[in-house]
């Protein structure tokens, strides 16, 4: 990190009041960065005050991301200033930014599984005794700054073994071990269930109301109104609107991220549901139990459930790609149960996984390659030609951010990647369409897009089975909704009578007759685990 001297004020760009009273942790003065096809930061200001927890919105391509990796010392900006209070610094790298009292949690945990949660948090900055590791002082250490900051956290437990919610909060106790004053957090709830990101909240709000500030990198507005103090939104690289939270709205960040009014929340009419397109009788796998279900043509069914209790797990199954242990499978009539994944494809299933990156795309192919895959079976060589009229239909479709569609896929924001894969899969016109996680990571604007574009495809005459951590999502979709615990169907619900307490209550095993206390619903834990 190289210090310099305070230059001065900067100007600022876009609309609305200041970022807050504190005095500023976080200055970010005319930051440029521009990469080949795409000026992803547009001379943006942004001011953080001590003590706050700052908002950072915007649609997929806004520049969010690359704004925090210029910030953290991940990307070197091609014009403007950083500095941290009130002096100028320049990051040539993470580690000098940790240094000066940054710290950030990314999407992908940076942690260790085999390790326990002390050995975790104290790597590469282990207490010493006679030149070894000292593991009981680490021990003492990591259990007082938890207990401290109050994150429920056993420093003996190994991580490989703790839910996502308390590796998240390892991830931030690695950054006070190091002393951040600045958490940097992006899409910190994207993986959490509503308990846990409820209890991540809390967190936060402790530490700012210990001097520490938040930069938060999200999409979720829910969270954004009651839990942040201010917000800025970007919009094509530039600043759209900066705002106090308290005295704004979620229509009005919703408009400054696109431009436009977004109805939120909306809840689709219903489909008019035809014959049997997949038929489920039984199914078993190593954390699926006993499981019946079927799905009609014209009709979205929702699988809710709080993560671990098997959706996943059933998806995969159908999917073939886990082991099924006894149960039947068929699709428009035909025994899938023992064909291959590929097989199921031509059987006619389209399959949008959880996991975008490693499963649902090739990371090193272009965006076209990527947008063809599936397509080329049965059709010898497709023609670059076709290649490139294929890709931009659905990119334009989409509205998939891209420079061009001869760059990686790799090279993609989640949100656009996720964009790509639903995409190609609706364009396979597949009779059954199985999706997880639909709009996980996507802006509001594509969330509307991508609903509409469910909804369309359900009109045609297509059958749709849908997984969703969002409960506005599963409402505002789902012709039926099914309610997974401990790897079974706990309850089936119509779209009537799926409200938020009782897919809550369902959730968590109970039925709207038990006397369940509304905290007992959103917290329990689940005896079902994600097989590696």
């Amino acid at each position: 990190m190289t210090p310099r001297p305070d230059s001065g004020t900067g100007s600022g760009s876009g609309t609305g009041t200041d970022s807050g009273a504190g005095s500023p942790a976080v200055e970010l003065r005319g930051i440029t960065k521009e990469f080949p096809g795409t000026l992803a930061n547009d001379r943006v200001d942004l001011t953080v005050a001590r003590g706050e927890i700052h908002a950072l919105m915007g649609e997929n391509g806004a520049g969010k991301s690359t704004l925090m990796s210029v910030l953290y010392g991940l990307q070197r900006p091609d014009a403007g200033q950083i500095l941290l209070d009130g002096r100028e610094v320049v990051f040539a790298n993470p580690s000098e930014a940790i240094a000066a009292g940054l710290g950030m949690v990314h999407q992908s945990f940076k942690l260790f599984p085999s390790f326990t949660v002390a050995e975790n948090v104290v790597y590469a900055a282990e207490p010493r005794r006679f030149g070894l590791t000292d593991r009981r002082e680490a021990l003492r250490r990591v259990g007082a700054l938890a207990k401290e900051h109050g994150l429920a956290v056993d420093p003996a437990a190994k991580v490989g073994d703790l839910p996502v919610g308390v590796r998240q909060r390892v991830e931030i106790l690695k950054l006070l071990y190091r002393g951040a004053r600045t958490l940097i957090l992006d899409e910190p709830t994207a993986v959490l269930t509503p308990a846990e990101a409820d209890g991540l909240f809390g967190v936060l709000r402790s530490l700012a109301d210990d001097g520490r500030t938040v930069l938060l990198v999200t999409h979720k507005l829910r969270e954004v109104m009651e839990g942040s103090d201010a917000v800025t939104v970007l919009r094509d690289g530039r600043v759209a609107a900066r705002m106090r939270t308290a005295e704004t709205s979620a229509d009005g960040i919703a408009a400054a991220m696109t431009g436009r009014a977004v109805e939120l929340d909306r809840v689709h009419p219903p489909g008019t549901p035809g014959g049997d397109v997949l038929t489920v009788d039984s199914l078993s796998t190593d954390a699926v139990r006993e499981v019946s279900l079927s799905v009609r043509a014209g009709e979205i069914v929702g699988i809710a459930g709080v993560a671990g209790n098997g959706q996943s797990e059933l998806v995969e199954a159908i999917a073939g790609l886990r082991p099924i242990s006894s149960g039947r499978v068929s699709l428009t009539g035909q025994d899938i149960t023992d064909a291959s994944a590929a097989g199921r494809r031509a059987a006619g299933l389209a399959y949008v996984p959880e996991d975008r990156v490693a499963v649902g795309t090739a990371p090193a192919a272009t965006i076209a390659e990527n947008l063809a895959m599936g397509h080329h079976r049965g059709h010898g060589l497709l023609r670059p030609s076709w290649l490139r009229e294929h890709a931009r239909g659905l990119i334009e479709r989409f509205g998939i951010k891209a420079a061009s569609s001869r760059h990686t896929a790799g090279s993609l924001s989640g949100g656009n990647l996720q964009k790509l894969v639903i995409g190609r899969e609706l364009a396979h016109e597949s009779p059954l369409l199985i999706v997880e996680q639909p709009t996980r990571g996507v802006d509001i604007g594509a969330i509307q897009t991508i609903h509409d574009q469910l909804i369309a495809h359900r009109d045609a005459g297509h059958a749709i089975l849908m997984v969703s951590a969002e409960l506005s999502e599963i409402r505002g979709l789902s012709d039926r909704v099914l309610v997974m615990y401990e790897g079974r169907v706990a309850a089936e619900l119509t779209r009537e009578s799926a409200d938020e307490r009782t897919l809550g209550l369902a959730m968590a095993g109970a039925t709207p007759d038990d006397d369940v206390a509304p905290a007992a619903v959103s917290d329990q834990p689940s005896p079902v685990k994600e097989a590696p």
